[in-house]
């Protein structure tokens, strides 16, 4: 009997509530999470703007999506994920021949 291959699930989409400041801009917000390997797409909408901050929504899909990567490039922006708010894992199954 042969070996079956592991199926390995990954994350492909992800639903973030961030607390950023004014600046960077929403754009270039968008733009350097986009930046980040496996990242194919960032959707982000402004939620609630206060004197010296914003809360955003942020959309993030991908293949293989490396959360802590993606939270520390926020960090590094200024920005804090405040939490989660949904997560699409996907596993792909190798083709039978």
């Amino acid at each position: 009997m042969g070996e079956r291959a592991v199926d390995r699930a990954t994350i492909t989409r992800l639903v973030l509530d961030v607390l950023k400041p004014h600046q960077p801009s929403i754009v270039e917000f968008a733009v350097a999470l986009a930046r980040i390997k496996g990242v194919e797409r960032v959707d982000s909408s402004v939620v609630e703007v206060d004197a010296e901050t914003e809360t955003i929504k942020v959309v993030v899909e991908g293949r293989d999506l490396e959360v802590e990567t993606i939270a520390e490039t926020i960090r590094k922006l200024g920005g804090v994920v405040h939490s989660v708010d949904a997560v699409v894992a996907e596993v792909r199954r190798p083709e039978r021949r």
